[in-house]
């Protein structure tokens, strides 16, 4: 597998309240995250980085996963714990109260991949049976696009379009969504916050996918429409691809 991370503070914010990572594990297994702070300066910034290294170091202390099941409760535990810790954290932090993060977490093994999601960041994959959106947006906008209010495209412009329905961290208990799908050799797993979707549409994303670039050049380029677009959020990307038998890893 092949892997890269960006994150960009846009052309309007003075501060990135995004943040992210992936790391490998000994058994070549990738883990791989996306989180959008919210609650203004600091908290915001305080909520995603929390969650960020707190992922990362359950992560370093891990062995193999062989089984969905496995992959998923693992998962599910993690990211149970960490909305608690970033809970009672705003609690005895009176400048960090009220604060929370969006985060997609993607668990990348050969067979198969784990998905934990909760808000508006997004995850995609582009394999060959084609490009899909694998996260429904837990917001406002997303709640009227299914049920057939708006479109998506009216939602990319929505004035309401940044309230998030679902956090970590803004309550002691949260509901995660979890799903586990196969992937293909070739296969590529996209992750990001809603800078990049409120500026780029799905097609658009599927088309920078497909047009077979490096993948720190692909993550670049989306990056710049985005900011050419006003770039008025954060705009944070990861992208996975598991490559085929005769590749290496030259794709970055």
């Amino acid at each position: 597998m092949d892997a890269v991370f960006k994150t960009d503070v846009g052309q309007t914010r003075a501060h990135n309240e995004d943040d992210g990572a992936f790391a490998v594990n000994s058994h070549g297994q990738v883990l791989v995250l996306v989180a959008d702070g919210m609650g203004g300066h600091q908290a915001g910034d305080v909520a995603s980085q929390m969650t960020k290294e707190s992922l990362l170091k359950k992560w370093l202390d891990t062995d193999n996963f062989e089984t969905p099941k496995e992959a998923e409760q693992w998962l599910s535990e993690s990211v149970q714990r960490i909305n608690g810790e970033l809970y009672d954290h705003a609690q005895h932090h009176t400048d960090c109260q009220g604060m929370g993060t969006t985060i997609v977490a993607a668990l990348c093994t050969h067979d198969f991949i784990t998905i934990a999601h909760v808000g508006d960041s997004r995850v995609y994959l582009s394999s060959a049976q084609g490009f899909r959106q694998l996260t429904g947006d837990h917001s406002l906008v997303g709640e009227l696009v299914r049920s057939g209010q708006i479109s998506e495209d009216e939602a990319m412009n929505h004035p309401r379009r940044n309230v998030v329905l679902r956090a970590l961290g803004t309550e002691a208990e949260v509901k995660i969504d979890l799903e586990t799908i196969d992937w293909d050799e070739g296969s590529y797993l996209l992750l990001c916050t809603d800078g990049l979707t409120d500026k780029v549409s799905n097609k658009e994303i599927e088309k920078e996918l497909l047009e077979g670039r490096g993948l720190t050049e692909t993550v670049d380029s989306l990056i710049q429409i985005a900011n050419d677009r006003g770039g008025e959020d954060n705009v944070t990307i990861a992208i996975v691809r598991l490559e085929t038998e005769n590749e290496g890893g030259e794709q970055s």
